[in-house]
Order: C-alpha cells, then sequence, then structure tokens
C-alpha cells in the first residue's frame, strides 16, 4: 500500500472512531460507532471514497508482491476489514435504531455500499490477480474459491454490456430488499379490539396493552402481542381480523417490489446463460441444483402430508367436542390452527405457555444461556458498560475461559419497540480476522416478552444464540471466512442443534439459579411436557415450512408466475386452503433477502444439526463433545466445506436418518 493512500485511510478511521465511539487503546475492547443520521451520511461518502483509492492501489500491486498468496490475501482482508468497519455499524442501525432518521439514513448508503461492492468485484485487475495467485494452504485454496466465484457471480467475465446490466440490477435488487423491510418493519398500524373481544387473553396481556379512548385494546404486530393474542383469544372473528391484517402489513407495495424482484433475478440469471435464479444461486451451495433441492422437498411431502391431515382432524374433533356442537358443523379455519392447538396442548398436557414465563425470568433466562454456553464451550461472557443504541440493550465481554483473553463481545437487543426490525435474527457486525488481531462481535436481535419467556420464545433464544457463538467463537484467519459466512443452505444448523438444549432437564433445570427472586425449578414432569408440547403439532409444522420452501423455489424457478397467484394456488392445495384477500408473499422477507431461492435451506440443515446432534449421546453439558464441536465447527467459519466440516466433527458421513426420524415422531435418542 502506498503512503499516501495509507495515510489517507488511517485518517478516516481515525475520525470516524473518534467522532462516534470513546478512543480506546489497542488492548481495550472495540466499541461499536453509533452515528447519527448526519454522520452515516458523510461518513458513507468519505469512506467509500477512501476503499476505492484502497482497491486501486490493490489493483497496482507489484507483480511479486500480487503473487505471494500471504501478501495479497492480507491485502484483501484489509480491504474488507476497512468496509465492514463501517458497513457492519449501519446494517444494523438501519434496523434498530430508535432513531428513524438514523434508519431512513441507512437505507441509501447501503445502496451505495452495494454500487461500490458491484465495482469491486467487477475489477478484471483484481480477478486476474487472484486467479493467478498460487494459495499456500487449504485455507487459501477454499479462499480463493470463494474470491473467484464472487467476482464470477458479479459478472466480471461478462461481455462489458451485460457487465454494465448486472451492476444495474443489483443496485436495484438493494433498493427493493431496503424498501420491502422498510415497509414492514414501520407498519405501527394497531387494531382496535373491544374488551368482548378479548376475552381469553391473560391478565398480564391485557395489563399491558394500550388502550384508546373508548377503552378498546390496540393490538400491533409485534410477536409478543401477536402470537399470545391467536393463541388466546376466544373469538374466532378477532382471531381472523388480527390474522388477516398481520398478513398484509406490508402490502399492497411489497407485491410490486417482489414482482420487480423476481424479474431482475430472471433477468440476472440470463446474463449468465442459466435457466433461471434458483440454478444461479444454488449452484454455489451444498444442494448445488434445484433438482436436488425438489427431490428433497419431495421427500419431506412424502413424510409429512399424512400426519398434517391427521393433526388437523384432531384439532377439529376436539374443537368440535369442546364447543358441544357436531363434527359436521365444525370447520377449523387458519386463523383457529393456533388457538385450538394450545387448548388442546392445556388439556392433554396441563402446559399453559404463559404459565412457563415464571420459570423463565427474561433476564434470567438471558443469564442462563450465558452460563450454559460458557460450560459447553470453555468461555465466559462479562457484562461491561459500553455506548449504546437503546436504553436496554445490555454487552457483555467474551472471556476464554483457558487463556482468561477478552475474545470477543456481544451486544443484547431483545425486547420489541416501534421501528426495530420485527423478528429475531443475530447480526455479525464485526468479523473475526486473526491474520489482523481482529476479534469479533455479533449483536442479538428479538422482540422477547419483558417479563419471562414461554417454551418456544426459549427456543428462539437458544436457536438465535447459536447463531452468535458461530460468530464470536469463530477464530478464522480472513473476516471473509469467519462465522455464518458458510453455505446458506448450513448457516442454520448450529442454530437448529443448540434448540435442543431448550428441551432438556439437564440444562433447562440451571435457569432457577439465575432468577432474582425465588421462581420454580424445572423438574423431570415439566420438561416431559415441553418434550410432548414441542412434538405436538409436527405435521402442520413442517407442512407449513415445506410450503414456505417450495413457494419460494417456485418463484425463482425457469418459469415463474405472479406472486399472488402462486401462492393462492399453493396455499390453496393445502387442508386449510388459501384464505381469500390475505397476501402473505408482501410479508415473506425471506424472499427478498439473502434466502431467496434458498429457504429450504432451513430443512436442510435441520438434517445435519439432527445428525450433529446424536454426537452428543443424549448429554447436552458434555464440554469434551463442545470443545471439538467448537474446533470443527464453530472455529472454522467457512474454511473448509460445510459438509467436510461436518464429517470431520462427525467421524463419519452425514445422513438424513435422524431428520425423518424427527418428522416421524421417532426420535433416535
Amino acid at each position: 500500500m502506498n503512503r499516501a493512500l495509507s495515510a489517507l485511510l488511517t485518517s478516516t478511521a481515525l475520525a470516524w472512531s473518534c467522532l462516534l465511539s470513546p478512543a480506546h487503546a489497542a488492548d481495550e475492547r472495540p466499541l461499536l460507532p453509533l452515528p447519527n443520521a448526519q454522520q452515516i451520511v458523510s461518513g458513507c461518502a468519505s469512506t467509500i471514497t477512501a476503499l476505492r483509492g484502497r482497491v486501486a492501489t490493490l489493483e497496482a500491486l507489484p507483480e511479486a508482491s500480487a503473487r505471494d498468496p500471504k501478501i495479497l490475501f492480507a491485502e484483501w482482508n484489509a480491504l474488507l476489514v476497512a468496509q465492514e468497519d463501517f458497513q457492519g455499524p449501519v446494517e444494523l442501525l438501519g434496523e434498530v435504531s430508535p432513531d428513524k432518521s438514523v434508519r431512513d439514513a441507512a437505507e441509501p448508503c447501503l445502496v451505495e455500499f452495494s454500487k461500490y461492492s458491484s465495482d469491486l468485484y467487477q475489477s478484471e485487475k483484481l480477478y486476474q490477480l487472484f486467479k493467478a495467485v498460487e494459495p499456500s494452504d487449504a485455507v487459501e485454496r477454499k479462499l480463493k474459491q470463494d474470491i473467484l466465484w464472487s467476482f464470477e457471480d458479479t459478472g466480471v467475465s461478462l461481455p462489458a454490456e451485460k457487465r454494465a446490466r448486472m451492476k444495474q440490477i443489483l443496485t436495484r435488487l438493494e433498493e427493493l430488499s431496503q424498501a420491502f423491510s422498510r415497509n414492514i418493519r414501520d407498519n405501527d398500524q394497531r387494531l382496535a379490539f373491544t374488551p368482548e373481544e378479548v376475552r381469553g387473553l391473560p391478565a398480564d396481556y391485557l395489563a399491558k396493552a394500550k388502550r384508546d379512548e373508548q377503552g378498546n385494546y390496540l393490538i400491533g404486530f409485534a410477536y409478543p402481542e401477536y402470537v399470545p393474542f391467536m393463541e388466546n383469544a376466544d373469538s374466532s372473528a378477532a382471531r381472523q381480523r388480527l390474522q388477516f391484517a398481520f398478513s398484509n402489513r406490508g402490502t399492497p407495495k411489497n407485491l410490486e417490489l417482489l414482482k420487480e424482484a423476481m424479474a431482475l433475478r430472471k433477468e440476472m440469471a440470463g446474463l449468465f446463460d442459466l435457466p433461471s435464479y434458483a440454478d444461479f444461486i444454488i449452484r454455489r451451495r451444498m444442494a448445488r441444483t434445484p433438482v436436488a433441492v425438489n427431490k428433497f422437498l419431495d421427500e419431506v411431502r412424502t413424510a409429512v402430508t399424512a400426519s398434517e391431515k391427521a393433526e388437523l382432524e384432531e384439532l377439529r374433533q376436539f374443537a368440535a367436542n369442546s364447543l358441544k356442537q357436531p363434527l359436521t358443523r365444525t370447520v377449523l379455519k387458519r386463523w383457529d390452527v393456533a388457538y385450538w392447538q394450545q387448548k388442546l396442548k392445556r388439556a392433554r398436557f396441563d402446559l399453559d405457555p404463559n404459565a412457563l414465563r415464571q420459570y423463565f425470568p427474561a433476564e434470567a433466562a438471558v443469564a442462563w444461556i450465558m452460563h450454559v454456553s460458557g460450560t459447553q464451550y470453555g468461555v465466559e461472557f462479562q457484562p461491561a458498560e459500553v455506548p449504546v443504541w437503546h436504553a436496554e440493550v445490555r454487552y457483555y465481554d467474551v472471556i476464554d475461559s483457558r487463556t482468561r483473553q477478552r475474545i470477543a463481545g456481544i451486544y443484547f437487543d431483545i425486547y420489541p419497540r416501534d421501528g426495530k426490525y420485527s423478528h429475531a435474527a443475530a447480526f455479525p457486525v464485526r468479523s473475526v480476522s486473526t491474520v489482523a488481531g481482529r476479534t469479533p462481535i455479533s449483536v442479538l436481535v428479538a422482540n422477547f416478552n419483558r417479563v419471562g419467556f414461554d417454551n418456544e420464545e426459549m427456543e428462539t433464544l437458544t436457536h438465535e444464540f447459536g447463531h452468535i457463538l458461530h460468530g464470536v467463537l469463530s477464530r478464522t484467519r480472513y473476516v471473509a471466512q469467519a462465522g455464518t459466512s458458510v453455505e446458506r443452505d448450513f448457516v442454520e444448523a448450529p442454530s437448529q442443534m443448540y434448540e435442543e438444549w431448550a428441551r432438556h432437564r439437564e440444562t433447562l433445570s440451571l435457569a432457577a439459579k439465575f432468577c432474582k427472586s425465588s421462581c420454580p425449578m424445572v423438574d423431570d414432569q415439566l420438561v416431559a411436557k415441553l418434550t410432548a408440547a414441542h412434538n405436538f403439532g409436527r405435521g402442520i409444522r413442517y407442512a407449513r415450512q415445506l410450503l414456505y420452501a417450495s413457494f419460494d423455489m417456485a418463484l425463482y424457478d425457469a418459469k415463474p408466475g405472479d406472486p399472488i397467484s402462486t401462492w393462492q394456488h399453493m396455499e390453496g392445495a393445502t387442508p386449510l386452503g388459501y384464505v381469500e384477500g390475505t397476501q402473505f408473499p408482501g410479508t415473506f422477507n425471506h424472499v427478498m433477502s439473502g434466502y431467496g431461492a434458498g429457504y429450504y435451506g432451513y430443512m436442510w440443515s435441520e438434517v445435519l444439526a439432527l445428525d450433529m446432534l446424536t454426537a452428543f449421546n443424549g448429554k447436552l453439558l458434555n464440554p469434551p463433545v463442545g470443545a471439538r464441536y467448537r474446533e470443527k465447527i464453530l472455529s472454522r467459519g467457512s474454511e473448509l466445506p460445510g459438509m467436510e466440516m461436518v464429517r470431520g466433527f462427525l467421524g463419519r458421513e452425514p445422513n438424513s436418518k435422524a431428520f425423518f426420524a424427527e418428522i416421524a415422531g421417532k426420535r433416535l435418542q
């Protein structure tokens, strides 16, 4: 790197750091900058200018340096670090900042970064440098392959006219994705329900609910509001009204955005002479081809179709008996399923999800997951006071128990608020790089009940913390291979496996020790109920996942149809049918984001998750196996292909036996 450019980049980084976060010495924890809207606007422009300068210097590397893999990959790594230092916090704040002006400023900035990335990966000079370099080991060989694929998939080898069109498409897709997410995130609609319509809802739920001047309850779309309503409100008409609004909360604007994205992705595939966007995307993933994906989905369909119908019929009979009406007059609607499932689970298993909150108070649940993870993987989590974007956000240092070194940082932003990302996710805002002496930071974002967690929220907590662990326990040489950078149809496996830690007495019985005041101890009887409740409705649950995955594949196959018409046809073919007037595709953010032609990956990953779980032999607090898992899976990021890492952890070829046994209710252990 020439000295002038180095000075420019250093001064830009220092200005950004001093302006947005407290100064810190090299041996102190790195903190996320928390820019205001104006600082995002100005910082975005100056950062991209500096990055473009660094790209020019990298393109002009002397031949001797360019042919040295250590130099070339280190310079590439430094470029990605400089980009992530700015882009990572902006991506996070665009989803979670309580200041709408910050969220609004993040969107155009991220579009500019998309343009910059397109230019970067269309650099023929850099592409030729990476093609020519000879890696010195397996990590570098995998990195070279991944880099070349990124260049090729951005169009570096296309003719000039197609390359320019590819750049336009990628920029527009980023704009569409940002707008799609915003239309859902910023929807603050609340529906008014009379006291009669909210009968059946828990008293503490109603006590926290907003009310209008007429005394009606105002219910929004955040999961702590929506899910309990659908599970407990006795009024079928009220449930129908809320579900209808929930299913349309991003429409009609998002339907037009989705249709445009589908057309652009179809055109994108055509630039590469591929028949579909699914072909374009899946060729870089574990599955390799849409044919393999559809074959897998057909196998799932065979496994779940009969059980879904049987479970729905069981619910219908239970509803008829409960309502004391003939079965012939009992029709189960889609908005009735969650309600009657909860009623049947309470009757059969004596399990009230709302009563579970006393076992898992919110702060105790957070302390519990850190204790369990620390025991399993040889780390400790120490709270620290750092600048945060909202008063409810908490920060923890991650300390390696053996070396006593701080190896990472974690932020928790886990309660709902207006304008915030409405689902649960792990944001890997700062990636690890041992060659750069860089420690990672991940952010857990969720919308949990502030009082306490039910069983589903506990599973969500462990799921997302599985992603967090994948990020903060990663020890990769380069940021491009850190943490969750693995294949998209493998990325969910570590988090899905970790859900199991929310279902066993061995782990759940430890939760009570973290309660500030006395709370009940999880015993064998409760665990049996939780297990039965989890297993209950698996046919309905997997059938719904199958529908989502099949719909996603249909959108991006060689002959995609109109999204609403396709959804009407596909949901209409299910036992419960299509709910007239609902526009679910406009709320299905996955098909607009990195999961487009990839939603199948949730079940594909679960195959590997359940297979890896067998290595623990039913003992979940198992530090020796945990250490091996940390070494073979979590620490490696994407330095090896996912299948190779799983094979190394298991000591054998992976298989789908555990997955299909799970669907059939015949778990192998």
